[in-house]
């Protein structure tokens, strides 16, 4: 493990937005005929870093540009990495379309955000560049018919220390990043905000909380209950982290919100769910669409699957009702690690949001938390 260093840690930048910053420099070449270095473009919550330029070059229809990954005082695996961004004038009518060049992989298998065929760059990543694209269209009364091409030279050796292997994701590293800032060492910070906002929770005598591993979860725990902001714990993949913690500083009532893969996660034991830290057993998986009343086909589907979201949907097309299970053993897992310090209940969303199963309920009719 990296050790952390001394005094205060630097910020650094995701790969997603070296990406954002590159396609930027390159559109703009092609539209006005310079390249803008350094390179400024604005993050999703605001921030306006800029970033100097490594490559810049144009030809006929193309220009290309490119940045270094600095990942602050984080040990992250792509630091010091090329991102290089060549874009495309494309067909009129055709729109913004996204091409994995070197060293960035291609998504093979289901079950992940983007279908099979289509470039490992994330939803958030690809809005950013879109963004910046559009912004320039708009700027220069140009169409935003673009080819977007990342490339990341040594990418394919990187991307064999991540998990992008085992997902189906090959030829290199995924671009990645929902905020662009990459905040290092970053865990111990987290789970300190856990603590803090249960801290605040009990000073304000909020009897229930809600702690989400992410957006999505969080907005439908949130609509559920109507629960305030301050009753929502930003557990993120720490769910142990919160658990412990209010094992010896409890409140009534707590409420679990989660995708289905990190909860399997959490009902296999895990109280890390983050994915470089647990994985998802299939092979327990399978058992447990057999005690769910799931045939040997569906179970050795479960085995080859390459994600727990393709299980899940493997199962609601056989109508075996997995995500009840998981619930269940979820809220087992949970309690056992509050050993009765407060009553917990599990909510499993989908990726729209819509909840898919609850267990736990019971607890909360006996604690009846106000303000839910």
């Amino acid at each position: 493990m990296t050790r952390k260093p001394d005094g205060p840690l630097r910020k650094g930048w995701t790969t997603g937005a070296c990406a954002t910053a590159a396609t930027r420099a390159a559109w703009q070449a092609l539209l006005s005929g310079a390249f803008p270095d350094p390179v400024t473009i604005t993050l999703p919550r605001g921030e306006t870093p800029s970033f100097k330029l490594i490559k810049a070059k144009k030809g006929d229809g193309w220009a290309q540009a490119s940045v270094i990954k600095d990942a602050g005082d984080d040990p992250d695996v792509t630091h010091g990495a090329e991102i290089i961004s060549t874009v495309r004038i494309a067909k009129p009518g055709s729109g913004i379309t996204f091409n994995a060049g070197e060293g960035v992989g291609t998504i093979t298998k289901p079950g992940l955000p983007l279908p099979p065929g289509e470039a490992a760059i994330n939803p958030k990543p690809r809005e950013m560049m879109i963004g910046q694209i559009t912004e320039l269209c708009d700027q220069f009364d140009a169409q935003p018919d673009v080819e977007i091409e990342i490339s990341i030279p040594g990418g394919a050796e990187i991307a064999r220390k991540t998990w992008n292997g085992r997902l189906g994701i090959v030829g290199g590293l995924s671009v990645l990043g929902t905020t662009g800032i990459v905040i290092p060492f970053s865990c111990a910070a987290w789970i300190h905000s856990i603590h803090r906002g249960i801290d605040v929770a009990r000073a304000t005598a909020r009897n229930h909380v809600a702690g989400a591993t992410g957006k999505t979860s969080e907005a439908a725990i949130r609509a559920f209950y109507g629960l305030p902001e301050d009753a929502i714990l930003d557990m993120g993949d720490f769910v142990g982290g919160m658990l412990k913690y209010l094992r010896k500083n409890p409140v009534p009532f707590v409420s679990i919100a989660g995708g289905f893969a990190k909860l399997v996660k959490l009902a296999q034991g895990h109280l890390d769910l983050h994915s470089s830290r647990s994985q998802v057993d299939f092979d327990r998986l399978a058992d447990t669409i057999a005690a769910c009343g799931g045939d040997e086909t569906l179970q050795d589907q479960c085995r080859n699957a390459n994600t727990a979201k393709q299980v899940l949907e493997l199962c609601q097309a056989a109508n075996v009702k997995i995500e009840d299970t998981i619930a269940r053993r979820a809220c087992e897992s949970a309690r056992a690690t509050l050993d009765g310090a407060c009553a917990v209940e599990i909510v499993i969303t989908d990726r729209s949001g819509t909840i898919i199963a609850r267990h736990g309920m019971g607890d909360f009719e006996q604690f009846r938390p106000t303000g839910s």
